[in-house]
C-alpha cells in the first residue's frame, strides 16, 4: 500500500506529508485496518529492560506522543517520542524539512518543534500502549546554554513516572550550542546533574528508569573517547549513536546540499557506523549502544547488531520504505 502512496506523498511539502501520513495511520488503527506484526520472535534486552525485539522507533516522527499506538501497531520492540522541551514552541521558521531521493536522505532543521512536556503526557496517559516508551528530552531555544540542565532536569522529572527510558538529546545540530554539551566539562556536570535527579526519583518512586544519552555522528576519535569515558564515569545507562550529520559532501552539487539543518538517511550510515563501532570499542561491553543512521534495509539493521548495537532504531527509511522496512528488519534481525 505504501508503495501505491509514495508518489502522492512526495508531491506534498514535506512537512506536509509527514503530518497527512501520521494521521492517515491514525485514522487505520482507529478503524482496525492495521494488521498487527509478530514481533516476538528475537528479544533483546536493554539497559535492563526486556523488548519484544530489538527493532525500534527513532524520536523525531513522533514528537508529542500523538500517534503511539498506531506506531506501535507497525511492530516495533520498542517507541521513542519526542524531543519534548519544558515549554511549548514553535521550532524553526518553514520550510524546514526536505526530502532528498536521490540520496535516499532527509534534511531537517525543525529545531525542537513540539507542544511541551505538559501536552505530550496527557497524550501518553490517553495511549493504550504498555510497551516500552522512550521519552527524548531537550532545551527550549530561548533557554541560556549555561542553563541548559534546568530544562532537562524539568522535562526528566515530569516524564519520569511515564518513560521506560529517557533520553538526553545533547546532539540535535537545529538549537544552537546544543552541540557544545557533549564534551568537557559540560557534559560531565550535566549526566552528573540528571544521575543525581535520576537516584532521587528512582527512591521517590520504586522504579528505576534508565537514562541514555543521544550523540552526533560528526565526532572525531578523541570527542567519542571523552563521550565513552563520560558515560562510564556518571554511570549513565546507554547511550544512542546517531543523530544526524551536518556534513552534506555526500550530496555533491545537490541544490539541497547548501540548505541549513541535519543529513539523515543513507548518507550518515558510514559517518554513524564509524562512531557506533569506536563507541563500542571504547566502553568494552559496559553500557550498551543503541544504533541509529542510515538504516534502509534489514541488513542495515543486522549490520548494526552484528558490529554490538543493543538495538537499532529507524526514522527517515520509512519515508523510503514505509511499514515493509520494519518487517524486513525484524526478520534480518531474527536471523541475525
Amino acid at each position: 500500500m505504501y508503495a501505491l502512496l509514495r508518489p502522492l506523498l512526495f508531491k506534498l511539502d514535506a512537512e506536509q506529508a509527514h503530518h497527512f501520513t501520521l494521521d492517515g495511520l491514525a485514522r487505520a488503527y482507529r478503524l482496525g485496518l492495521l494488521q498487527k506484526v509478530a514481533h516476538h520472535t528475537c528479544p533483546a534486552a536493554l539497559m535492563g529492560l526486556s523488548l519484544p525485539n530489538p527493532v525500534g522507533l527513532a524520536a523525531g516522527l513522533d514528537k508529542n506522543g500523538q500517534y503511539i499506538d498506531a506506531l506501535a501497531a507497525l511492530g516495533f520492540g520498542f517507541i521513542e517520542i519526542g524531543t519534548v522541551t519544558p515549554k511549548a514552541q514553535a521550532g524553526n521558521p518553514k520550510p524546514r524539512l526536505f526530502r532528498v531521493p536521490e540520496h535516499q536522505a532527509v534534511i531537517n532543521r525543525m529545531g525542537f518543534n513540539n507542544q511541551g512536556i505538559d501536552a505530550m503526557i496527557q497524550n501518553i496517559e490517553k495511549s493504550r500502549f504498555n510497551g516500552i516508551l522512550g521519552i527524548n528530552i531537550g532545551k527550549n531555544a530561548t533557554t541560556p546554554i549555561e542553563n541548559a540542565a534546568d530544562d532537562y532536569l524539568i522535562c526528566l522529572e515530569k516524564a519520569y513516572t511515564h518513560a521506560g527510558y529517557i533520553t538526553v538529546n545533547i546532539s540535535s545540530p537545529n538549537t544552537q550550542n546544543l552541540r557544545t554539551l557533549q564534551g568537557g566539562d559540560e557534559l560531565n556536570a550535566l549526566l552528573s546533574a540528571l544521575k543525581n535527579k535520576q537516584a532521587h526519583l528512582a527512591a521517590a518512586h520504586g522504579r528505576y528508569v534508565p537514562l541514555a544519552v543521544k550523540i552526533a555522528p560528526d565526532l572525531n576519535e578523541q570527542q567519542v573517547a571523552d563521550i565513552a569515558h563520560a558515560a562510564i564515569q556518571t554511570e549513565i545507562d546507554g547511550i544512542i549513536a546517531t543523530n544526524t550529520t551536518i556534513d552534506k559532501s555526500a550530496l555533491g552539487h545537490h541544490p539541497l546540499a547548501g540548505e541549513q539543518g541535519g543529513l539523515s538517511g543513507a548518507p550518515v550510515r558510514e559517518a554513524s557506523n564509524r562512531v557506533l563501532k569506536q563507541l563500542l570499542a571504547e566502553l568494552e561491553g559496559r553500557l550498551p549502544v543503541i544504533g541509529v543512521g542510515g538504516i534502509l534495509s534489514g541488513a542495515d539493521a543486522a549490520a548494526k547488531l552484528h558490529m554490538g548495537a543493543a538495538a537499532v532504531q529507524v526514522y527517515s527509511g520509512l519515508i523510503y520504505r514505509g511499514p515493509a522496512l520494519v518487517k524486513e528488519c525484524l526478520r534480518a534481525c531474527a536471523d541475525a
